[in-house]
């Protein structure tokens, strides 16, 4: 039995803000280790129904510890979340990243803190690995990928120290091999900051496919929120916060057709509500938890021009 453990970030600060009914029925779109599922359930009333959605079967073997006939998880991503029926659902939230233990289990691949095979999948029975990846593609994408997903300055050097080994020496194969050679690549880094750190951080994402997956869960959303229903998306990193922040900004504001200027403003789909970060307490008691953003809107009664729900909650 495993010791890693997960700290919930922004936990009351999320239920708070997501919970308006508590008959209601919500989704947990990014379980992890169940920390805000259990508080939601705490928080629910006798008839109020929770649907967690997350690919990493570590988590369900979690989920299935929950005895709680109010709540159900599917072993899907959360880009799935638009299948449920349009306006069936109370409020959604989103926790994204990755969980401490996935962060802390060398076997899963995520960090250059232990060894481990070069994994990074968040499904580890589905997809290409981060090794398989980079075993095969060419420097021009790797380049692509470091840079769009990391913000790393110095993504070719990187890509083609990645490629020179794999001709050299045989394609990358642990998580130390990547980031020595990373390390031997970055001419300058930032202060406390492991040179690896944000290639690491590009390759999950790409290997994973999460922006992607962010923006179809967000545009999903709009259709299963029910009118006065909460959406609540905590993200870690600016990539992720910069999606949520201009989906919510888009959806908060009348369009006006240009094609026909005196007719009326389509109307908005959101309400923005809040943007918090975490506590001064609890960063100090969670360094991980200092780079969270939340933020909170509400879907007004404006319809969708077509409904793209479908299936069963």
């Amino acid at each position: 039995m495993n010791t890693w453990t997960h700290t919930t970030v922004l936990l009351s600060e999320a239920i708070d803000a997501l919970v308006t009914n508590p008959d209601g029925s919500y989704v947990d779109a990014t379980f992890g280790r169940g920390g805000h599922s259990r508080a939601l359930l705490a928080r629910m009333g006798a008839s109020g129904r929770l649907l967690a959605f997350d690919k990493d079967p570590e988590a369900l073997a979690e989920a299935a510890r929950i005895q709680d006939g109010r709540f159900s998880i599917r072993h899907e991503g959360f880009a799935a979340l638009g299948d449920l029926p349009g306006g069936s659902v109370t409020g959604v939230l989103m926790d994204l990243g990755i969980s401490s233990p996935q962060i802390d289990n060398p076997e899963r691949g995520f960090s250059f803190r232990a060894d481990g095979p070069l994994d990074m999948r968040m499904d580890p029975t589905r997809g290409t690995s981060a090794a398989e990846w980079l075993a095969v593609a060419e420097q021009r994408q790797i380049a692509e990928v470091i840079r769009d997903y990391g913000e790393e300055r110095f993504a070719v050097p990187i890509a083609k120290a990645i490629v020179a080994r794999r001709q050299e020496r045989g394609p990358l194969a642990t998580t130390a091999e990547l980031a020595e050679l990373v390390a031997g690549a970055v001419k300058t880094r930032e202060p406390g900051q492991n040179p690896a750190t944000r290639t690491f951080q590009a390759v999950r994402i790409f290997v994973n496919g999460e922006l992607e997956e962010l923006e179809q869960a967000l545009k999903g959303s709009l259709d299963v929120l029910q009118p006065g229903g909460r959406l609540v998306v905590i993200s870690f990193h600016s990539l992720e916060d910069r999606i949520v922040k201009q989906f919510i900004a888009r959806h908060s504001r009348a369009v006006v057709d240009r094609r026909a200027p005196f007719a009326e403003p389509a109307p908005t789909l959101l309400r923005a509500l809040d943007r918090v970060r975490p506590s001064e307490a609890e960063v100090a008691a969670n360094p991980r938890a200092r780079s969270a953003i939340m933020r909170v809107a509400e879907r007004t009664d404006a319809p969708l021009p077509a409904a793209r729900g479908r299936g069963h909650a």
